[in-house]
């Protein structure tokens, strides 16, 4: 199975690339993901983070679960919500765990793009689910949630990371 990727590894600064291929190795990821998400208790995991440079990510939060491939991100509601966030990329160095962070987000965004069939998704969220689909989005765009945060907290969250 493969691994988290950690704040430091090139992956997570790379825009990710288009699936292209709609396979049984395709498949095969979409599971690994979601076993790796839950193995490190996790609600959401995009490629990069498991050094995968695929546009795609899993999400298992407010009782709404589902993964998407190829997603294009939608503000429907752009009133600025700003709640706490962290990362399965970016863990303390003394806990291992995730450094959360006040982190601003839009209230509501629609998520399409297609499922590892290739059958189209769409996706309506408001809330953490809202939350979730912006953070997996950056993560394919080669952001990390702490790229929202003013340099002090920024500072502050990577002097805790290894």
């Amino acid at each position: 199975m493969r691994e988290l990727r950690y704040v430091g590894d090139p992956v997570l600064r790379t825009p990710a690339e288009p699936v292209t291929e709609f396979d049984r190795e395709l498949r095969r990821l979409v599971d690994e993901m979601f076993a790796i998400m839950y193995q490190a208790d996790g609600v959401g995991l995009a490629g990069p983070q498991i050094g995968v440079g695929l546009r795609l990510f899993v999400y298992d939060i407010s009782k709404r679960k589902g993964h998407v491939i190829n997603p294009e991100l939608t503000i429907d509601d752009p009133e600025e919500v700003v709640e706490e966030e962290g990362c399965l990329s970016v863990p303390g160095k003394e806990t291992g765990t995730p450094l959360y962070a006040p982190t601003p987000r839009a209230a509501g965004v629609t998520v399409r793009g297609v499922d590892k069939l290739g059958r189209p998704v769409t996706v309506k969220a408001r809330g953490m689910l809202a939350r979730c689909f912006q953070h997996e989005f950056d993560h394919l765009e080669g952001k990390l949630y702490v790229d929202r945060l003013s340099k002090d907290e920024r500072r502050k969250i990577l002097l805790q990371t290894p």
